[in-house]
C-alpha cells in the first residue's frame, strides 16, 4: 500500500521516533510502554495516510464520489452558485482514505477558504459553521461544488485547485487530515445512483449519471 505525500511529515518522523526508542530498549531495557505507544500511533497513521490505487468507472456521463466514507445526507437545496441542487453529504471517519478527488472533469471556477468551527462532521451543522475549502467546478453538466470540510480533530484542509486550472476526472483534488465531511453538490437533473447510509468508495463508487 502507498504512502500518500500528505502524510510523511508525519509518519516519517514517527518512524525515526519508534526506531530510537526501540533501539535505547535495547542498548538501556528502559519501559517499553511509550515505544509500543508511538508504535501504535505509527501503525494508525501508515493506515490514515494510505494512498490506494483507484479505477474509474468506465462512462462518460458518470459522477464519481470525491472521497470515501459512508453518505449521511442527500437532500434538495438552492445553492447560490448552481441554482436548484443536490446535496450529497459524505463523512469520513478516521479509517477512510482521506484524498479528495475530482468527481468530474471540469475548470475551477472558484476557491473559497472559510474559517469556522470543528464541529463533529456528522454533525450537519457542520456543512454551514465548520471551516472548509469551497471549490466551484464548472462542467459539461453546468457548475458543481465540493465542499472539503473539517471535522472534530481535522485541523487541516489540503486543497490543490486553482482558478482558472482544469482538472481531469479523479484527479487529486486535495486532502483532509483526521476525520472530515466532503459535501458534493450537483445540479437538479443529476440522476443519483446512491442512497442515504450507503459506503462510497472515492473514484470508484457512481453517485450520479446525466444526459
Amino acid at each position: 500500500m502507498r504512502l500518500a505525500q500528505e502524510g510523511r511529515i508525519i509518519v516519517l518522523p514517527l518512524a525515526l521516533i519508534t526506531a530510537l526508542m526501540i533501539w535505547l530498549f535495547v542498548r538501556i531495557e528502559f519501559s517499553m510502554i511509550i515505544p509500543w505507544v508511538i508504535f501504535g500511533v505509527l501503525v494508525f497513521c501508515f493506515n490514515f495516510f494510505r494512498d490506494p490505487i483507484r479505477k474509474i468507472p468506465e462512462g462518460d456521463n458518470l459522477i464519481i464520489s470525491p472521497a470515501d466514507g459512508k453518505i449521511v445526507k442527500i437532500t434538495d437545496i438552492i445553492d447560490e452558485d448552481v441554482g436548484d441542487a443536490q446535496l450529497v453529504s459524505i463523512f469520513l471517519n478516521v479509517f477512510n482514505v482521506h484524498i479528495n478527488r475530482m468527481p468530474i472533469e471540469g475548470t475551477f471556477m472558484t476557491v473559497n477558504y472559510k474559517t469556522g468551527k470543528f464541529l463533529a462532521a456528522f454533525d450537519h451543522k457542520a456543512s454551514d459553521e465548520n471551516e472548509q475549502t469551497e471549490i466551484t467546478i464548472k462542467s459539461t453538466i453546468g457548475t458543481v461544488k465540493v465542499k472539503q470540510i473539517a471535522g472534530l480533530i481535522a485541523r487541516r484542509i489540503l486543497c490543490y485547485a486553482k482558478p482558472a486550472e482544469k482538472m481531469l476526472q479523479g484527479g487529486r483534488l486535495g486532502f483532509i487530515r483526521f476525520g472530515s465531511r466532503t459535501d458534493l453538490i450537483l445540479p437538479k437533473h443529476v440522476k443519483l445512483s446512491v442512497e442515504l447510509g450507503q459506503k462510497v468508495i472515492g473514484n470508484e463508487t457512481i453517485i450520479g449519471t446525466f444526459e
